[in-house]
């Protein structure tokens, strides 16, 4: 996704965006580098969830993502679902509260790793339910749903583009989705949040800046970027990057490190992270047969 908004940057501002990547500790080094960049307005930050995570998962960090990138602009916010596997007896959230409280230490919930987007939905829903699901982390997203697919663990918060096809199969039983509305894609799915108040996760993506970038700048950015998401051609063309990408999860380093003290840490990050509102539609389609 990066690379098309650079590429649409480029056209639309005549300045070349070069696509620079700097894998390595969980995103930290790509984002120290462009938080030591200087605040020029040549040098940005394609940031996601993990980037706000990172703080509360990491004690020895150079820098504090949320005061040292300025919020652009959202590309993205993709909403996960809770799936559980056809043998589990529940098909509502308030059914899987009553049967998790009555089976406390005997449902995995599976993961893409420590830190993921799964695991914290799970670990936030865990800590306004007071259900006791036990967190099977796996190395990556792919493996994880292979095995909810087969019954070795029984319940995953999983990002709808990679598990969507699946509950439309009758493979897995979505109980709800995260975000909070229903979604496009599956409209009589109810909201986590219709059930337990209060309750909100997606993953995000989008554009920081050194935190000092010139305010012009930041606005020019933000207006060309929510130019290309309103832009239909190239909506469908994010939205193919994303379900590229969204299978590609967890296939590069997993985000590991200390957890004391990591939801209610991350939990305050997400709500502090407005990313200039970030008011995007989400990028997940509603085309049949996605």
């Amino acid at each position: 996704m990066g690379r098309l908004i650079g590429q649409w940057l480029s056209e639309r501002l005549g300045q070349q965006f070069v696509i620079e990547n700097r894998p390595g500790a969980a995103s930290n080094i790509g984002a120290e580098m462009v938080v030591n960049a200087p605040p020029d307005g040549y040098t940005f930050l394609v940031a996601t969830f993990v980037n706000a995570v990172n703080a509360s998962l990491y004690s020895k960090l150079n820098f504090n993502f949320i005061r040292d990138i300025a919020p652009v602009a959202s590309i993205a916010r993709e909403p996960f679902a809770i799936e559980v596997h056809p043998s589990v007896p529940v098909k509502t959230v308030p059914e899987f509260i009553t049967y998790a409280k009555a089976n406390p230490g005997k449902i995995n919930m599976a993961s893409a790793g420590v830190g993921s987007g799964n695991h914290i939905a799970g670990e936030l829903f865990k800590m306004m339910t007071g259900v006791n699901l036990v967190h099977v982390p796996y190395r990556g997203a792919g493996p994880a749903l292979v095995d909810l697919l087969g019954g070795q663990v029984q319940v995953m918060f999983a990002s709808m583009s990679s598990s969507i096809a699946y509950v439309r199969a009758g493979k897995l039983r979505a109980l709800a989705v995260t975000i909070a509305t229903r979604s496009p894609v599956l409209p009589d799915l109810p909201t986590v949040a219709e059930f337990v108040p209060g309750y909100e996760f997606s993953f995000w993506t989008g554009i920081g800046a050194p935190r000092t970038t010139p305010a012009e700048i930041v606005d020019k950015l933000n207006t060309e970027i929510n130019a290309a998401l309103a832009d239909p051609k190239m909506r469908a063309r994010l939205r193919q990057a994303h379900r590229r990408r969204d299978r590609k999860v967890g296939q590069g380093g997993e985000v590991r490190g200390r957890q004391s003290g990591l939801i209610r840490q991350s939990r305050q990050i997400f709500h502090n992270v407005s990313f200039r509102e970030w008011p995007v539609p989400s990028l997940i389609p509603v085309a049949p047969g996605y």
